[in-house]
């Protein structure tokens, strides 16, 4: 048997990386126009910016590590010396950050300044992405890495299109920030149509889930990282719910439930992002515990944490946890055992307790 190396995502089944990453930008499509044609102006150039610089961050560092071996740089400009840098370059130079910067545009407001688009886009491919090897190579997701970067860097100027403060996720969200029965005046109809403010990809539902019909009914993404980490979501806050409901003696369950399950960017990271095979583990139920992992952290930052949102926090500790799942996981069948399973049900209900006895005021 000859082995041959290559780099991920890894194919299980008869369709091509070409067609794979095509899809998830068609899969995006929805959620982009509605963008572009809800903010304008101040949406469509953050696309732009993010789009531009990914593209020309991904050819330079892509040169550099596809160097040809005792080609001088002279000899770049020279017909030859760009056919050999050239034959490297491949569509998928072209996709993968085509899908990076549309994710990066999406999780960021409109209106967002230029200065900050482009700083966050360098860094995310610089640092989440290319000086890992590039295409296939890295580890962390670079649209995540580059909003967490320019959170942490620029939060007092990512500003809402109302001027409203968007420094982890959808305006809306921040309202039951210390109390989840809070709504800030928003029904669950504007949140599935999109009429919120908040992060250009994250205030539809609606147009996140024609993504998602047509992503998983292509088969280019796995279901078991998204739905893992939808349902290790949706359990604990139902609790949390509960308990909240109880503390404060009003609100409906219910409305509280869909409202933490349809705001902010929970369903955008389960579609998009959470998805990603290059970030994510190889294996079956290794994907499982990725999504239900991601879960229980953007519960307990929704909840405990000093942020709203953690979506794209929780994405970035698991995507450093993908290997150590890998490896636990090597050599062992791709089916679910009893003790995998009471394991993995053991520390969502461990992480339920904690957060709905945060809700309740207690240990907390």
């Amino acid at each position: 048997m000859r082995l041959v190396p290559q780099s991920s995502p890894y194919i299980r089944k008869n369709v091509s990386v070409k067609r794979m990453m095509l899809d998830v930008i068609i899969a995006l499509m929805p959620v982009t126009l509605f963008a572009m044609i809800m903010n304008g102006w101040n949406g469509i150039y953050v696309f732009m910016i993010s789009i531009i610089t990914m593209l020309i961050i991904e050819l330079l560092c892509h040169m550099i590590i596809k160097w040809p071996s005792g080609m001088k740089i002279k000899e770049l400009f020279s017909k030859e010396g760009f056919l050999k840098v050239k034959n490297t370059y491949t569509v998928n130079n072209i996709t993968a950050p085509i899908i990076s910067a549309l994710i990066y545009a999406l999780i960021l407001p409109a209106g967002c300044n230029g200065y900050v688009v482009f700083v966050g886009a360098v860094f995310g491919m610089l640092i989440g992405k290319m000086v890992f090897g590039g295409l296939g190579s890295n580890i962390f997701n670079p649209a995540a890495v580059g909003r967490i970067f320019v959170t942490i860097c620029f939060g007092s100027t990512i500003n809402e299109s109302n001027g409203y403060d968007a420094l982890a996720g959808a305006t809306p969200l921040g309202f039951t920030k210390g109390d989840l029965t809070a709504t800030g005046g928003y029904s669950l109809l504007d949140l599935f149509l999109g009429n919120i403010p908040g992060s250009m990809g994250e205030v539809s539902v609606l147009m996140i889930l024609i993504g998602a019909v047509y992503l998983f009914a292509r088969r280019s993404a796995d279901l078991r990282a998204a739905l893992s980490y939808f349902l290790s979501f949706a359990f604990i806050m139902l609790f949390a719910c509960v308990g909240a409901s109880a503390h404060y003696n009003k609100g409906n369950v219910g409305t509280m439930w869909l409202y933490q399950l349809m705001s902010g960017g929970l369903l955008f990271g389960c579609v998009f992002m959470i998805t990603d095979p290059i970030t994510s583990p190889t294996s079956k139920f290794g994907r499982v515990v990725f999504g239900s992992i991601a879960g229980c952290i953007t519960a307990l930052i929704r909840v405990c944490g000093a942020y709203p949102e953690g979506v794209a926090f929780s994405i970035l500790i698991v995507n450093m946890l993908a290997p150590c799942i890998d490896y636990l996981m090597r050599g062992k069948p791709n089916t679910y055992t009893w003790k995998q399973c009471v394991g993995l049900a053991s520390l969502v209900v461990v992480v339920t307790l904690i957060v709905t006895a945060s809700v309740m005021g207690g240990w907390f």
